[in-house]
């Protein structure tokens, strides 16, 4: 009788674990931009001298110090102190950062959006 009273308990308590697992489950991994080639984004950061600004591990020369650095972009919670950083969110932000935090240093770079999903893609590699 006492372990028919306990079961409830047992079900909750493992549900309660299992939430919590499945939040780690892709720790790991970085997350998805689709149509994104983080090959591709490597290079436009290049091209785009994201590293003026920006120390970026694995981009000759970009040691910048007016950005934050990027090397751990990729598995931050937040852009920019304040934006969930999401693959819709990086791309938004990368192609119209005032939109997302007026008074932001960061410039419109002039990013496509095919180009904004490719720097993203890359963005998230950096974790």
């Amino acid at each position: 009788m006492a372990l028919a009273r306990l079961a409830p308990l047992a079900s909750l308590a493992c549900l309660a674990c299992l939430v919590l697992l499945a939040g780690c489950a892709d720790e790991g991994s970085p997350p998805r931009v689709p149509g994104g080639d983080a090959r591709q984004g490597l290079r436009l950061v290049t091209q785009y001298q994201c590293g003026a600004c920006h120390a970026i591990p694995g981009v000759q020369g970009a040691a910048g110090r007016a950005g934050p650095a990027l090397d751990t972009i990729g598995r931050l919670s937040y852009i920019a102190g304040r934006i969930p950083n999401q693959p819709a969110n990086m791309q938004h932000w990368l192609r119209a950062p005032h939109a997302l935090k007026p008074g932001t240093e960061m410039p419109p770079m002039g990013l496509t959006e095919q180009e904004a999903r490719h720097v993203a893609a890359f963005l998230y590699t950096l974790r």
